[in-house]
């Protein structure tokens, strides 16, 4: 009897300190945060170049805009929809960054 219970508390024990373990690991995965950012967390991965080239399929020069949208989905974390338009959608971020020239920067 006494070996029963004893090694009842010793799998009680076992099941405690993987509960714990596992909710570390839980924690640490989901504190992930992006380097050199003010406590972003890490987004699902997105295929900027996939859906910049489809954003940028009936631009006059696709390249350029390409390259553009790129550089705003990186730093955004959003493509607009579409070929052209939709810019508030995804929101300041995008529609408030700018080209050296003060002009619109994301397509």
């Amino acid at each position: 009897m006494g070996i029963r219970v004893l090694l009842l508390v010793t799998i009680l024990l076992f099941c405690i300190a993987e509960a714990s373990s596992d909710n570390k690991i839980f924690e640490h995965q989901h504190n992930q945060v992006v380097k050199g950012s003010a406590g972003r967390r890490l987004l699902p991965f997105l295929d900027c170049g996939g859906l910049c080239k489809e954003r940028c399929s009936l631009h006059s020069r696709p390249n350029v805009c390409t390259r553009a949208c790129g550089t705003c989905c990186v730093r955004c974390k959003c493509v607009p929809p579409g070929t052209y338009g939709n810019r508030e959608m995804c929101g300041t971020c995008y529609t408030e960054m700018t080209t050296h020239g003060n002009k619109p920067k994301c397509p």
